[in-house]
């Protein structure tokens, strides 16, 4: 049973087993989902056993891979231990804040990577390639195994740094590039009666983004469509609970069942498309299909990170704690 003790002031905060229990659980979940998507990472692109080989003859590398786990474990067991005096609150906002730059990162791929793709596809469309770029480099952007790794994965990396040093999640902006891609669609094809795939593959890859990447940004402002027969009459402390429940028993299994099936092996939905930089067959369409798969694993990720901090919340309001965030969508009404 947890304990309703208030916390005191932030030098002073003397926190219960409950507490620290249910931060190194938070921590862990988070801890544990990194240790996967690295060793999947080892596993498909490294040729790495898996951890599963050390009961074979995996060797030295499949008991590394394990030792990533075990880690997942003992560091937040280090971390909370050392940083008793950290409340719920302070730990879910940093989990929020990593949640946040999971997001961000993801909008500016998306943004990079759909600009970059759609520019070279409209050229090579046009016959325009060859002259900007050369015989050669023109003959290998047509390659997915060529483009994905050349031109995707540095765009990539630039947006995993952008997105250190910008505060916007870009949502609003994704969306107007949505209409704008479609709105160009209808002017190209109705004015011009112009029209190739690669106009639709862009509306697409910016529309999936949007959807899938604002979805922890919409749990954390309450924002999802929720059934309210009983919850609205809550108290806080009750409302606390259930939301720590539903994001422990239904939310993080739910995401690692997403990950579970797309990343258990090479032939999975995720990891297959990813593996191959699988495209269209649209012979001038954008090659990004491959990334759309990722958009999945993307997805898990950012929501089991805001589950894990809405456990954290959750646990807090039960508690009584201050701090309390109100979603936006609660302070509209």
């Amino acid at each position: 049973m947890l304990d309703t003790a208030s916390p005191g002031e932030a030098d002073g905060y003397l926190p219960s087993g409950s507490v620290l229990g249910f931060r190194f659980l938070a921590w862990t979940i988070v801890a544990t989902l990194f240790a996967f998507l690295i060793n999947a990472y080892l596993k498909f692109w490294q040729g790495w056993p898996g951890v599963v080989a050390i009961l074979g003859d995996g060797g030295i590398l499949a008991w590394l891979q394990s030792l990533f786990y075990v880690g997942a474990v003992a560091g937040p067991a280090a971390f909370v231990v050392r940083t008793k005096g950290r409340s719920l609150r302070q730990d879910s906002q940093t989990l929020t804040s990593l949640a946040a730059y999971i997001t961000r990162a993801a909008f500016w791929m998306v943004f990079f990577v759909g600009i970059a793709d759609a520019t070279i596809s409209f050229l090579r469309v046009e016959g325009l390639l060859e002259a900007v770029v050369g015989e050669q480099l023109s003959q290998d952007l047509a390659r997915n195994q060529f483009r994905g790794p050349y031109v995707h994965m540095p765009l990539i990396g630039l947006a995993l740094v952008v997105a250190l040093f910008t505060r916007t999640l870009g949502f609003t902006w994704l969306a107007l590039l949505v209409v704008l891609a479609e709105l160009q669609i209808v002017i190209s094809r109705f004015v011009f009666s112009y029209e190739q795939a690669f106009m639709g593959d862009l509306v697409r890859f910016w529309y999936g983004g949007l959807f899938l990447f604002a979805s922890a940004y919409t749990l954390l402002e309450d924002g999802h469509v929720r059934v309210d027969v009983l919850y609205a009459a809550f108290t806080e402390r009750t409302k606390g609970l259930v939301n720590a429940a539903g994001a422990l028993l239904m939310g993080i299994p739910l995401c690692w069942v997403v990950l579970a099936i797309g990343l258990g092996q090479r032939s999975s939905v995720i990891a297959s498309p990813l593996l191959a930089f699988e495209v269209t067959q649209a012979g001038f369409g954008m090659y990004v299909k491959y990334l759309l798969a990722g958009f999945l694993a993307i997805f898990a990720a950012s929501m089991m990170v805001q589950f894990a901090a809405t456990v954290l919340d959750g646990v807090a309001d039960y508690r009584g704690e201050p701090g309390k965030r109100r979603a936006a969508s609660a302070t509209a009404h």
